[in-house]
C-alpha cells in the first residue's frame, strides 16, 4: 500500500455519545467484518466494558475502503469517553493524523468533547465534526449543528449527519476521511530529488502494549520512519536501552493479524520476545539501531488518586505483584509501588487518575488475572514541607500536620440551566471556588476550583445524581495550596487499622468520623465479645460506636428454681467474654473496606 493512500484516524467524543457502534458500521460497510459475525460494540473486547457499557481501551483496527476505484487503507483507532481516562486519548493523538469530533444529537456539546477537541487542535489532528443519532425522535440537530460553530469555528458545511445505529450517512464519513485526513508525512524524503527515497532507520512509536505468554510483550505501534525488519531481527528500545527480537508483526483486523511488512506510516504490531515488562514502556521509540533519535513521546501521566491494594492471603503476594508488573503494560496511565500495613501486612500502594479508574483496575485485575485483593480508603498526594506524601499513614498523628499542602484541581462542569443551582450548591458544599459561567444554547458551562481529595471520593456519583444524569465532568490538575487538615485513624478493638486511616480537612474531621464509625458498626461481623470502633485525632476520641457480642442463652437448660442459679451462670458468661475480650483480634473482611471505600 503506498503511503499516499493511507488515513490514520480516531473517534472522540464524550461518553456514551456512541463511538463503538459508529466504529460498528464502519467494520460492517467496509466488509472488515462479516455481518452475521458482527456484535454490538465489537471493538470493546473487554468484558468489563461490555459489563459497564463503557470503552475502557483504545482499540486499533485496519479497515480497506475503495474509493474511485482506488483501494485506501484507514487505520482506526476507537478511544474511550470517560475523563478518568482521557490518558488514552492522548496517546492515540499522538498516533494518528486525523480525528472525527462525535457529537450526540440528543445531548451536544459535553465535557470530554471540548477536552478532547481542543487536545487534538493542540497536536495539529486534523478534526472532521460529525453528529450522532440523528434517527432518535428527540434529536435537536440544529441547536447540535449550532453548537459545534460558535465552539471550534466549524462551517456548517463541513459538519457531517450520522446514525451509528442505523448506518446513515456512515458511507459520507468514510469518503470526507480520505478527502479531508492527510496522508502520513515522509520524514525521510530526498530534498533534492523527492522521487528517491532515503535508506532510513526504523523509528515506531509504541501507543500501547500488552502482555502474551509466548510471545513476550506485545507493542502496538505507529511507523513514523522506515520499515520494521524481517523476523528474527535484533531491535532496540531506546527509551529503556532494551533489547528485543521481531517474533512477529502484523496488524489489527481486528484480531492480530501477521504480515510480511509493516511500513512507514502504518499503524501494527511488534511482538518483541521480551518478558519483562518494566523494558517496554508506551512512548518509547523502537528503532533497529542505538543512534538513532528518539521520536518525541507524549507526557508522562501523573496518578493524583491512591489506593492500597493488599492480598487478601499473603502466600498471594508474588502472583499479585507479576500481576501488576503485567496489567502496567495495559495501562501506562497506573503505577504501583511497595508498601507494608501493620493490620493488612505487605501490599502495593497503586497511582490512579481517578476513582473510576481505581475501580475498574480492581475489577479487571480479578476478571484477567485472577488477582483478588483488599482496597484501602483512597487518598491523593500531599504535599509535607518539601516531600510529597500519598499514604496516610506515613503522616505524623494527630495535630502536628504543620506546612502541609493539598492539591486542586480546575473543574469544567457541563449542565443544563434547570440543574444550576444543586450543582453549585453541591460545589459549595465540596470546598469548591465558583471562577465562571458560559452559556452554550441551553447548555452552561461552570468553572470551578476544588481540592482534588473532595472530588475523588463520592463528586462524580453526586454531581450525576442532583443533574438527573445530565451533568459532565472535566477537570485538570492546578496547583498544591495551603490547608488545615488533620490525620483521621480509626480504632477497632484497641488496634488501630492503618490502611482506614485518612487525611481530612479540620473542620469535617468530626462529621466524618462519625460516618466512617457508624459504616464499620454494620459491616463489621459480630463477634463473641463487645467491640468498640473509635475514630480518633492524635490521643483524642472523636466518636465511639459499640458492635454488640452474640449472646448463648445459658440459661436455656435452668427450669425452675431460684433466681441466684441464673445469675451464678450469667455472671459466669460475663467473665467468659471479658477473658475473650481481653486475646480476642478482630479480622476485617475484604467486604468491609469494599464498603468504607464506595461510601
Amino acid at each position: 500500500m503506498q503511503q499516499n493512500n493511507i488515513r490514520n484516524f480516531c473517534v472522540v467524543a464524550h461518553i456514551d455519545h456512541g463511538k463503538s457502534t459508529l466504529a460498528d458500521r464502519m467494520l460492517e460497510i467496509t466488509g472488515t467484518i462479516p455481518k452475521e459475525k458482527l456484535k454490538p460494540q465489537f471493538l470493546d473486547s473487554l468484558a468489563l466494558e461490555r459489563e459497564r457499557g463503557i470503552t475502557i481501551k483504545l482499540a486499533p483496527v485496519r479497515l480497506n475502503y475503495t474509493l474511485n476505484a482506488i483501494p485506501y487503507t484507514l487505520n482506526l483507532i476507537d478511544t474511550p469517553g470517560h475523563v478518568d481516562f482521557s490518558y488514552e486519548v492522548s496517546r492515540t493523538l499522538a498516533a494518528v493524523e486525523g480525528a472525527i469530533l462525535l457529537v450526540d444529537a440528543t445531548q451536544g456539546i459535553q465535557a470530554q468533547t471540548l477536552s478532547h477537541g481542543l487536545a487534538a487542535l493542540e497536536q495539529n489532528v486534523t478534526l472532521i465534526p460529525a453528529v450522532n443519532k440523528i434517527d432518535l425522535p428527540n434529536a435537536d440537530i440544529e441547536e447540535v449543528k449550532k453548537q459545534l460553530q460558535e465552539t471550534f469555528g466549524f462551517d456548517e458545511g463541513e459538519i457531517l449527519l450520522v446514525s451509528g445505529k442505523t448506518g446513515q450517512g456512515v458511507d459520507k464519513l468514510l469518503q470526507a476521511i480520505v478527502k479531508c485526513i492527510p496522508p502520513p508525512k515522509s520524514l525521510g524524503v530526498n530534498v533534492l530529488n523527492p522521487k528517491i527515497d532515503i535508506d532510513r532507520n526504523l523509528r515506531a512509536l509504541i501507543f500501547d502494549s500488552f502482555f502474551d505468554s509466548f510471545k513476550g510483550v506485545v507493542a502496538q505501534v505507529r511507523v513514523v520512519e522506515g520499515d520494521v525488519p524481517p523476523n528474527q531481527s535484533e531491535i532496540n528500545f531506546l527509551g529503556t536501552k532494551a533489547k528485543g527480537q521481531v517474533l512477529e508483526k502484523g496488524y489489527f483486523a481486528p484480531q492480530l493479524t501477521p504480515t510480511e511488512s509493516l511500513k512507514e506510516g502504518e499503524i501494527g504490531y511488534i511482538a518483541t520476545g521480551i518478558k519483562e515488562p518494566d523494558k517496554v514502556r508506551v512512548g518509547d521509540t523502537i528503532s533497529n539501531t542505538c543512534d538513532a533519535k528518539p521520536l518525541p513521546g507524549y507526557k508522562e501521566v501523573k496518578p493524583m488518586v491512591f489506593v492500597g491494594l493488599y492480598p487478601i492471603a499473603q502466600k498471594e503476594f508474588q502472583d499479585i505483584k507479576e500481576a501488576l508488573g503485567k496489567f502496567r503494560l495495559t495501562d501506562p496511565a497506573f503505577t504501583f509501588e511497595l508498601e507494608h500495613s501493620h493490620a493488612l501486612g505487605a501490599g502495593f500502594r497503586c497511582g490512579f487518575l481517578g476513582l473510576l479508574h481505581a475501580e475498574v483496575v480492581q475489577e479487571r485485575l480479578s476478571e484477567e488475572f485472577g488477582a483478588d485483593v483488599i482496597a484501602t480508603v483512597p487518598s491523593v498526594e500531599y504535599m509535607f514541607g518539601r516531600k510529597r506524601v500519598h499514604n496516610p499513614s506515613d503522616f505524623p498523628q494527630g495535630e502536628e500536620l504543620k506546612d502541609l499542602h493539598e492539591p486542586w484541581a480546575r473543574l469544567e462542569i457541563f449542565v443544563p440551566q434547570t440543574y444550576i443551582g444543586s450543582v453549585m450548591d453541591l460545589a459549595q458544599d465540596k470546598r469548591g471556588i465558583f471562577k465562571n459561567m458560559q452559556h452554550f444554547g441551553s447548555q452552561v458551562a461552570l468553572t470551578y476550583e476544588m481540592p482534588l481529595s473532595e472530588m475523588v471520593t463520592d463528586f462524580y456519583d453526586r454531581l450525576k445524581s442532583v443533574s438527573s444524569g445530565f451533568a459532565s465532568l472535566d477537570w485538570e490538575f492546578l496547583e498544591f495550596r495551603a490547608v488545615d487538615a488533620v490525620r483521621l485513624d480509626i480504632i477497632v478493638a484497641g488496634e488501630k487499622v492503618d490502611a482506614l486511616s485518612q487525611i481530612i480537612v479540620r473542620e469535617k474531621a468530626l462529621s466524618i468520623g462519625r460516618k466512617m464509625v457508624e459504616k464499620l458498626k454494620e459491616v463489621l461481623p459480630r463477634q463473641n465479645f463487645e467491640v468498640a470502633i473509635q475514630a480518633a485525632i492524635g490521643g483524642k476520641v472523636i466518636a465511639r460506636e459499640t458492635l454488640s457480642a452474640y449472646r448463648k442463652d445459658v440459661t436455656a437448660k435452668l427450669y425452675g428454681g431460684d433466681r441466684t442459679r441464673k445469675d451464678k451462670l450469667l455472671e459466669k458468661q460475663k467473665k467468659g467474654k471479658k477473658r475473650m475480650k481481653m486475646v480476642g483480634r478482630i479480622e476485617i473482611p475484604q467486604e468491609a473496606f469494599l464498603s468504607i471505600l464506595k461510601s
